[in-house]
């Protein structure tokens, strides 16, 4: 069986190597300018320095520029992706056609991964910009596992989709937070992930907690639970499914480092022995809620479940 790649998301470049080690195959790294909702902040000297170290170990590294981008940053998107090409980025994240005509002039051959987070809901859909040139389509958080079986059958592009961690439930370009606290005559500082980092929506009737964050591309309301699919990836390993990404938005490195050496065990062992796998990934399951936060409750997302709008 096919072995998928187990993509995460460090949060500095002192945990490359750990994650590495933990068994990773890729990372994705980027600064807020131009990605978005980025487990770490990543400087042009940092980037340059984990595709060093990654590339050094046999492992690679994608740049998010998935942000919404205005007439101010495109004159810039060029420049960057240059850079990109230059250090040998292995590929691009991006959601905005902007990216993808900035990359056929300044990389032509640098391979890019379409993400929206929301749109990519249909196999069409990713043959279409598959054919605009992306390599590879990232699927949307709110499709069930039939959804996402179907789209790999017919897909003529790479399939990634998220096994672990929170997801994006809302976003606005508009700095919501801070222009509250600036009401309230408080400060607020809001740069470079420092930010309040324990503010929350709280849903009263459904005990849920939503955390939420504002950066430089403004406010983000994330899921008040956790992905948790590592007793459940052999449908997607059957069907081939190319990359599962553990998203490290909000968490700490020890935990990441942890559920990374996990999912490598359970990917592992699906592939050589789907037997064996059958019998320790309930096990697998309760060493991750072990480490997980007691306000993170784990589920299985819309895997298993339609969406309701």
């Amino acid at each position: 069986m096919k072995k998928p790649e187990l993509l995460v998301t460090p949060m500095s470049i002192e945990d490359i190597l750990p994650l590495a080690s933990a068994g990773a195959d890729a990372f994705v790294v980027g600064e807020q300018r131009y990605g978005l909702r980025l487990a770490g902040e990543f400087s042009k000297e940092d980037i340059k320095k984990a595709v060093e170290i990654a590339h050094g170990h046999g492992k690679k590294v994608y740049v998010a520029m998935n942000a919404l981008f205005h007439n101010d940053k495109v004159p810039e998107l060029e420049g960057y992706i240059s850079f990109l090409k230059d250090i040998k980025a292995d590929a691009i994240i991006f959601g905005d056609p902007a990216v993808l005509m900035a990359a056929r002039s300044a990389a032509p051959d640098m391979k890019l991964h379409w993400n929206t987070e929301t749109t990519a809901t249909n196999w069409y859909t990713c043959n279409y910009w598959g054919r605009k040139g992306a390599t590879r389509a990232i699927l949307a958080r709110e499709i069930n596992m039939d959804a996402i079986i179907e789209i790999k059958e017919n897909a003529e592009v790479e399939i990634e989709v998220q096994v672990h961690g929170m997801t994006a439930m809302f976003q606005s370009k508009r700095s919501l937070l801070g222009n509250y606290y600036e009401y309230q005559g408080k400060a607020m500082e809001v740069e470079n992930r420092k930010q309040e980092k324990n503010m929350f929506l709280h849903d009263k009737e459904r005990e849920n907690k939503y955390p939420i964050f504002e950066d430089e591309n403004g406010t983000h309301i994330m899921s008040p639970n956790d992905i948790c699919i590592i007793d459940e990836l052999q449908d997607m390993m059957e069907a081939g499914i190319d990359s599962f990404k553990i998203d490290g938005v909000l968490k700490s490195p020890g935990y990441i480092i942890e559920v990374t050496k996990l999912y490598r065990k359970a990917i592992d062992t699906c592939a050589e022995d789907p037997d064996q796998y059958d019998e320790i990934k309930d096990d697998l399951l309760a060493e991750i809620e072990k480490i997980q936060p007691s306000n993170r409750p784990l589920d299985t997302g819309f895997f298993f479940k339609e969406t309701v709008y």
